[in-house]
């Protein structure tokens, strides 16, 4: 029994990673890239670090990016940098479930090796297209 939950349990995390990504591809691949360079809308690995960065847990960092996807709000935003650059995004109009879904598999693509998602201009404004 407890195998079966095991296997039950990792099956659930890997449809849970591909519902995210899906919902990614179909409703925010437009405007976000998932790796730099930018498309019309910050990449996702350095917003994921930057929701690593601010907060301990996933739970935390997850529940936050929801609230925000459902009413984005300047003084929200978890790098002020790119509403200045890419300007305030519009809020998502999907079921709860979807966003917590999406923002989980946001905070997953999350790179240590990334550093702390700040682009070529190393947090002083004088990336790519500056």
């Amino acid at each position: 029994m407890t195998m079966g939950l095991c296997f039950d349990s990792v099956a659930q995390a890997a449809t849970s990673t591909q519902d995210g990504k899906a919902i990614f591809d179909k409703n925010c691949s437009v405007c976000h890239s998932v790796m730099p360079p930018p498309k019309n809308a910050p990449p996702i690995t350095p917003l994921a670090s930057r929701y690593h960065q601010r907060f301990k847990t996933k739970k935390d960092g997850v529940n936050y990016l929801v609230a925000y996807l459902k009413s984005p709000n300047k003084d929200k935003a978890i790098d002020p940098q790119a509403i200045t650059r890419f300007g305030l995004m519009p809020a998502l109009v999907l079921p709860d479930a979807e966003l917590r879904t999406v923002a989980e598999w946001v905070w997953d693509q999350y790179n240590p090796n990334m550093g702390m998602g700040r682009g070529m201009g190393m947090g002083r404004g004088q990336g790519m297209n500056q």
